[in-house]
């Protein structure tokens, strides 16, 4: 029980809660952080929605191939399309994201602790019932944002619609289909998300205290804390072992939602209409159309992601 208290010590050196967090400073900041992550690996999202909807013809084309269309077509702006609207949308998503998820991981690991299970089972329960319920919370901000930007991102690709802008978008969309329409996929949405949500937290928080269990093997009361480079260096572990699990789990049903999502309402399918097209067209292979991107995607926005959100923590941690 000595050694378990003290990993449990170590680790907690490691961990900043939401009530140890100035939240001004972490909204304000964060927003900028979170900007900045957005720019850099945004391109990573077109690429992967497009490899997604391509038809026949298109759908045979590696994920380089794309990159050099969308440069040969429309130069690096293309690279872009969309982003207007993600980064407009995106701030208020992420602090809903990130208010539910710190405070209900906080009840969570309350909830877990009369079990007496170990540190990592504690961890990936507690961590994905965050990530899932933060999930929840930020689909209806986020459902309506995917679809322009998703939209923008396919324009003119593979016989998809022009558009003059997000605004654009949202104005046809409410014009043929209502308020139902920026809601397109919402449930398959919410089924991927959610999930995804959850499994890439439980991998993350599960996978640090397993690392940090290996590394402090033999920990004895009075040891000094890890230094912040081993720090970074294990949270960038758990974010790629986080993002590499919930890619390879969950990109049949993100490939289904984005193609519900980009079609026009006149030929408008149903979930099992997209599932006997992609068979029918690759077999089931077809359901990991954009794995490739998908994973690259996850992995470096969730070690990026988890690094920029634990440096804000650090930043905006409360001294006492």
């Amino acid at each position: 029980m000595e050694v378990a208290g003290s990993r449990r010590k170590s680790f907690d050196q490691t961990e900043i809660n939401w009530d140890k967090l100035d939240k001004s400073k972490f909204y304000v900041v964060g927003a900028g952080i979170f900007t900045g992550l957005t720019v850099a690996l945004y391109p990573i999202s077109v690429i992967k929605t497009r490899m997604q909807v391509a038809t026949n013809t298109a759908a045979k084309d590696n994920a380089f191939s794309v990159v050099r269309g969308i440069l040969r077509n429309d130069g690096v702006p293309g690279l872009y399309r969309g982003f207007g609207t993600v980064i407009t949308g995106a701030i208020p998503a992420r602090i809903i994201f990130l208010t539910a998820l710190e405070t209900t991981k906080v009840a969570a690991f309350k909830m877990v602790e009369p079990f007496k299970l170990s540190e990592p089972i504690q961890a990936a329960i507690a961590n994905g019932v965050a990530g899932m319920l933060a999930s929840l919370c930020s689909q209806s901000v986020f459902v309506p944002i995917d679809i322009v930007s998703q939209r923008l991102m396919v324009q003119g690709y593979s016989g998809h619609a022009s558009y003059n802008g997000g605004l654009d978008v949202a104005r046809k969309v409410l014009k043929s289909e209502g308020v139902r329409g920026l809601y397109r996929g919402f449930g398959l949405s919410v089924i991927t998300y959610s999930p995804s949500s959850a499994v890439w937290w439980a991998s993350y928080g599960s996978s640090q205290r397993f690392i940090w269990r290996l590394l402090d093997n033999g920990t004895e009361h009075g040891r000094p804390a890890p230094s912040q480079g081993k720090i970074v260096a294990v949270q960038a572990a758990g974010g790629i072992i986080a993002g590499a699990t919930a890619s390879c789990i969950t990109t049949p049903l993100d490939t289904i939602k984005t193609r519900l999502q980009v079609m026009g309402h006149d030929k408008r399918p149903t979930a099992r209409q997209v599932v006997k097209q992609l068979i029918a067209e690759d077999g089931w292979t077809g359901f990991y159309r954009g794995l490739g991107p998908r994973f690259v995607s996850m992995s470096a926005w969730g070690t990026s992601m988890i690094l920029a959100y634990e440096y804000l923590k650090r930043l905006c941690a409360v001294n006492e």
